[in-house]
Formats: C-alpha cells, structure tokens, sequence
C-alpha cells in the first residue's frame, strides 16, 4: 500500500533539499430512537416549518434588504477575537474599480504573516453587493492561502521520506476563480449554490528516482454555501439578533497520474466554515473546521492528517451612516 507513493529501496547516504518554484470533520450524530408523534402533533410542526421559510425568503429578498448586512460606510470598523485572544481589525476603504466594477474596499491589522491562516470568509479586500449576488473578489489571495498550505504538507511528506533515506522534490500548480459568491441576493433558506472551485495539482518526485518516478495528484474543490436559517448570537461585542448563518462546505475529487491501485488513494481532506451576518452591523462571528487535503489523501498510515479549527467573534465596533 505504501509502494505507490515512493517507498524507498534501500538507504542513501545524500539528501538534497530542493524546494518548489513558484508560486469539522463534525461527529457523527448518534441516532435514537423516539416514540411516534400525534398525527396533528407532527402536521402541525411541519406546517410551522414551512411559513417559518416561507417569510424567512420574503424578508431577505431583494438587494436593499441584503444590503443591510454587509455595510461599508468610511470610517466603520470591526474588532475580532479568535480562541487564543488574537485580535484582528477589519476597516472600510475608499471604493476601487477593478475591470469597470466598483467594489466595497477594506483593510487588516496586524499585517498577515502566514498566508497559511488566510481565509477568504473572513479577510477580502473588496467586496460588491450586485443585483443578483453578494460577491468578494479573492482570487489572488485565495491562491496564495492554497499554495502556502499544500507547501506545509508536503514538506511533512518530504520530512516523512528523509527518514527513509529519499528525498523530494514537489512543484504546485494552481487554479482559482473571482469572484467569491458569498450570498445570493434572492435568499432561501438551505438552497445550495456554488461559492468557489478551486483547481491544485501537486506533482511529487522521489530523489534518488523510485518507482513510479513521478506521481502527480490533481484536487478540484468545490465549496458551496447555504443559508441555515436565523439565530441569536451572543458575542464579547454583544447579543446579535436575526443573524443569517450561512455554511459553506468544500467537496473535493481527487485523481493521481499514474493512476493508483486501487485502495492506495484515499479521500482528500475537507472543510466547513460558518460565518452569523447580523443586520446593520456585519459578521459578527466565524468559525472553520479544515482537514489537511493532501495529507489525507496519501496512504501513508504514519502520516496524521490534521484538523484546524479556528473562531472569530466581534469584540468592538463602530459602524458610520451610509449617508
């Protein structure tokens, strides 16, 4: 099972380092049992369901009304939290046109250090509320995120094959597309549209050459977002009422050049992120659970694929009047 990604022949006494160019999981639910319900018990909860979605879509409709829950008046600003007490600081900018169309412009402290960390969800730089779609442009940046993370893995590979006497040397291609569709501007509750596809392909040589010589792994993620429905959300900045909580989950394929045997490529890792919109205030909480995806996807049982959860939530802002 281990032979299809380089497993070495016999030890050598040289090791190159060469580096590449350019450039939740949630549980499983337990299931149980319950006693049937009254007939009128049930038909009621399901009619109460459905006007629940019925208004739920009626009041969100509509640009203006969407509007309200991405405001970007000069001088407005957001502080957030995340688990560890790290702050970030999200400000309005000056508009900017980008190929004709004008977008909502922000800026960050601190500055990023690791484009590792990046997320799209919460950090874009430019943002547009259109006639049919809430958009942010962060094909450049979502780029950079992707490449600095297949980059930390496979250097976990590389450092899992040194000790086997093998070197590697890995080049990373990518794929991304603009804009970032965040939220449809006609909203119904738990209809799914396509947020983002992102295309990576990581080609792996083994040095001194094993066999196969080569192996070339090609990702394509498709995140797709989803409305919830509305809760309350309690912050440090305050309790938050009538927030939209959107999810976005990425399903992944994953193919390898030569083709694999069959069993020795597993599923690429995966992950689910939850931003809670509030009305005349913004995002006000975020939270993502993310797997490693080239990790998990090769057969290595010594290699532990990893989970990274992170949360943000709003600890101060100021939020100025559109006019």
């Amino acid at each position: 099972m281990q032979r299809f990604f380089f497993k070495a022949r016999h030890n050598v006494g040289k090791i190159k380092a060469i580096h590449a160019e350019g450039g939740n999981r949630r549980p499983l639910l337990s299931v149980e049992k319950k006693l049937e319900e009254p007939i009128m018990l049930k038909t009621f909860r399901v009619i109460f369901s459905l006007l629940l979605i019925l208004g739920f879509s009626a009041t969100l409709t509509g640009k203006e009304g969407v509007d309200t829950y991405f405001p970007h008046a000069i001088g407005s600003y957001w502080i957030y939290a995340d688990q560890d007490g790290n702050e970030l600081t999200r400000r309005t900018a000056a508009d900017k046109t980008v190929a004709g169309e004008t977008y909502h412009a922000f800026s960050y402290e601190p500055a990023l250090e690791d484009w590792a960390d990046y997320d799209y969800h919460i950090y874009p730089n430019f943002c547009q509320v259109g006639e049919e779609w809430v958009t942010f442009l962060v094909a450049d940046d979502l780029k950079k995120a992707v490449e600095a993370r297949l980059t930390r893995e496979a250097e976990v590979f590389r450092k899992l094959l040194r000790t086997e006497g093998l070197d590697l040397l890995y080049n990373i291609e990518l794929g991304t597309q603009d804009p970032l569709y965040v939220l449809p501007i006609s909203i119904t509750a738990n209809k799914q549209w396509d947020a983002t596809r992102i295309k990576a392909k990581v080609t792996m040589r083994p040095d001194p050459p094993q066999d196969p010589v080569e192996v070339t792994l090609d990702f394509t993620i498709v995140e797709t977002g989803k409305v919830l429905g509305t809760e309350n959300v309690e912050t440090p900045a305050g309790t938050f009422k009538d927030c939209l909580k959107i999810e976005y989950r990425t399903k992944t394929e994953v193919a390898s050049f030569p083709p694999a045997p069959e069993g020795e490529l597993h599923p690429s890792g995966e992950s689910i992120t939850t931003l809670w919109v509030a009305p005349n205030i913004g995002i006000v909480k975020f939270h993502r659970e993310m797997e490693d995806v080239l990790l998990k996807a090769i057969p290595r049982p010594q290699l532990k694929a990893s989970i990274t959860t992170k949360t943000l939530e709003l600890k101060r802002y100021e939020i100025q009047s559109a006019n």
